[in-house]
């Protein structure tokens, strides 16, 4: 019986990765993408893909071999972000700092070797960037990932750092200096700023932040798509309203029991 349970529970954590395998940027998906982006087998998938269609979690995109998330799995996001406090308190102390900087505003917490967003906001004047809650962005590359590593204690911080650089492979050198970089920047500013290294034309500025009770670690940060950014400039006129946002973001959120 010891051996079923288990079995119980490997098949539901597979389950749960070829759940996480769909991003927020509602790609379909293959099954040969799917193998590629879990790392499990190809008749692992196709029976997990099976299964996940009878529950109502997925669904085949006009019959053919893609794959899109389907109304069960919303069900269960939206009950999440209804219920969610973090969700609800931070949405309108956000949504003010994005309509006086005409950019998007982000608060995210890490998903595994990225960052997933909890709340998102933007201004009219800047609604180019397609993300919204339930993003998942590079850890790596961007400011909001950096922004959050830096703070954590510098153990936890270096174990994070040295899986993020075993996972880049060739990559790692280049990771490393965007690493050094941003925290020097952090340590003198207390903010980091991202110009295209997540996506052309877009820059990020994005500090960390503590969150309720347990004092959570999180990040909130500034986004918009700018072809000629300044970034002095862009530092000087979102860090000072980014960092009292922060401030007054903790404080409304400093009774909230949440853990990511």
């Amino acid at each position: 019986m010891p051996h079923e349970a288990e079995k119980t529970t490997m098949t539901l954590e597979r389950g749960m990765q070829v759940l996480n395998a769909f991003h927020a940027e509602r790609i379909a998906l293959t099954n040969g993408d799917l193998v590629q982006r879990t790392g499990l087998s190809r008749s692992v998938v196709s029976r997990l893909t099976s299964t996940l269609i009878q529950l109502g979690f997925i669904r085949r995109v006009a019959g053919g071999p893609r794959f899109e998330l389907a109304a069960g799995i919303f069900g269960i996001g939206h009950t999440y972000l209804e219920t969610n406090p973090v969700t609800r308190l931070a949405q309108p102390l956000m949504q003010r700092l994005a309509d006086t900087l005409g950019a998007a505003v982000a608060l995210a917490v890490p998903h595994r070797l990225e960052m997933l967003y909890v709340a998102h906001c933007y201004s009219v004047r800047n609604s180019t960037l397609q993300l919204g809650v339930g993003s998942l962005l590079p850890m790596s590359t961007t400011s909001i990932g950096k922004a959050w590593l830096w703070g954590l204690p510098e153990n936890a911080r270096n174990d994070h750092v040295t899986r993020l650089l075993s996972a880049a492979d060739t990559r790692a050198p280049a990771l490393k200096a965007g690493f050094d970089a941003a925290f020097d920047e952090l340590d003198s500013t207390g903010v980091c700023t991202s110009i295209g290294e997540f996506q052309h034309d877009v820059y990020g500025i994005a500090l960390p932040i503590s969150v309720g009770c347990f004092a959570t670690p999180m990040a909130l940060s500034c986004g918009a798509v700018d072809l000629h950014p300044d970034i002095d400039a862009i530092r000087n006129r979102i860090a000072p309203p980014l960092k009292l946002a922060a401030a007054e973001l903790a404080v409304a959120l400093r009774d909230v029991p949440f853990r990511p």
